[in-house]
């Protein structure tokens, strides 16, 4: 079964009470349900990862190499600091969506750029959660994934 694996950033495991205004109510946990039950009925296996911390992430996706056939990445603030993360996936090199739960084109200028954006496969903004559930479709589309 071909498996992806969604790696979160700083600050979502305090998704539902961070700024529920921008980010909503549901929980981490609620994101992980919503993306394990989109990529099993596309006949995905899935893995989740959090860390707040920039090192623990590349070291992650490093862990992932020839373990996931597609990613979808959250690297929330680091997003737009990080090039130790754009190139542990270009280490990984399998198709990645980068997801972001608020519109961060509609918010402060520093959030407008992406280390990452030039190099995913998909960027999905302001979807709120459902960007996860979409970024899970559009992995099952890219990998071949048939949901059989």
């Amino acid at each position: 079964m071909p498996t992806i694996a969604v790696v979160n950033g700083p600050n979502l495991d305090r998704l539902g009470t961070r700024e529920p205004g921008v980010y909503g109510t549901e929980t981490l946990a609620d994101v992980e349900k919503r993306c394990h039950d989109a990529a099993s009925g596309a006949g995905l296996g899935t893995r989740f990862f959090q860390s707040n911390s920039e090192g623990a992430i590349v070291d992650h996706l490093h862990d992932l190499v020839g373990a996931i056939d597609g990613l979808v990445i959250n690297a929330a603030a680091y997003t737009h600091t990080s090039v130790a993360i754009r190139d542990a996936l270009q280490v990984l090199d399998v198709p990645f969506v980068e997801v972001h739960i608020s519109n961060v084109h509609a918010r402060e200028s520093f959030r407008h750029t992406s280390y990452l954006s030039d190099i995913a496969a998909g960027v999905i903004v302001g979807c709120g959660t459902q960007g996860y559930e979409f970024a899970v479709q559009r992995l099952a589309a890219l990998i071949g994934a048939d949901g059989s």
